[in-house]
């Protein structure tokens, strides 16, 4: 994709510092920046489902902020090393890779107040990871408390001709993320028991109504949208759809 492309931001939304160390992650994105001439960004959370991998969670605020804190020492060639709780990192350790630039922004997925207060202090994003709500915009933009730092709005995605058929593909791909995240929107308030609302979590339909959410999730205050897989029928022609249907009408 680096070689292919001129413009477009290359990065992945978002990798965890607890099935990938972040020694790893900063060598990792400084390869992306420098083979993409200074493109990448990096996305951090704590992730999801770990306790299948018998990894435990313990206290995701603070290692996150250790893991920010080893990836932008090394980003920026400082030998001084970390000592955290979580994770350290030697005085002297650098990276073997080629650094393009000495840091690269960096956008931290949360569902959370606390790290989202946090993230408005050393972020340039905040990601609602699986979140097609504009009611949670709002609230996200006020934990942040941080004007310069946008909110991302990424979740499931389907485009197709046929509405219907894409609503039902949403559907299927969207359930696996519901025991997750559904409950932890709190603009939702759902009972015990009760079925989320899958519109808030996925963003289905025709070409013109997929491009209307787009623009729902802008107006509510999300700085971008990322319409994540599977995109269509095949990601190719959901690719297809979005860039050649969709985009015109949200560039208006």
């Amino acid at each position: 994709m680096a070689r292919v492309t001129e413009r477009i931001r290359l990065g992945p939304a978002a990798l965890n510092p607890f099935t990938l160390h972040p020694y790893e992650i900063a060598g990792q994105i400084a390869m992306l920046d420098a083979v993409s001439s200074g493109r990448a960004f990096l996305g951090l959370a704590k992730g999801a489902w770990l306790d299948r991998l018998g990894i435990v969670e313990d206290r995701p605020l603070a290692a996150l902020k250790e893991a920010v804190a080893i990836i932008r020492g090394l980003l920026a060639g400082d030998e001084r090393g970390v000592a955290g709780e979580r994770f350290t990192l030697a005085p002297e350790t650098k990276l073997s890779y080629r650094r393009a630039r000495e840091s690269v922004p960096l956008l931290i997925g949360t569902w959370g107040p606390a790290t989202a207060r946090w993230a408005g202090t050393v972020a340039d994003e905040v990601k609602l990871g699986g979140s097609a709500n504009p009611d949670f915009v709002p609230l996200a933009c006020e934990w942040i408390g941080n004007p310069a730092v946008k909110v991302v709005v990424g979740s499931v995605s389907v485009v197709d001709e046929d509405g219907d058929w894409a609503r039902e593909r949403a559907r299927a791909a969207v359930v696996p993320y519901l025991d997750v995240v559904a409950h932890l929107d709190p603009t939702l308030e759902l009972r015990e028991g009760q079925a989320p609302p899958l519109e808030r979590f996925c963003i289905a339909g025709t070409p013109e109504e997929v491009a209307a959410r787009v623009i729902e999730l802008w107006d509510s205050g999300a700085g971008r949208v990322e319409l994540g897989t599977p995109q269509g029928r095949t990601p190719t022609a959901g690719v297809d759809l979005i860039c050649e249907r969709v985009l015109p009408i949200v560039r208006r």
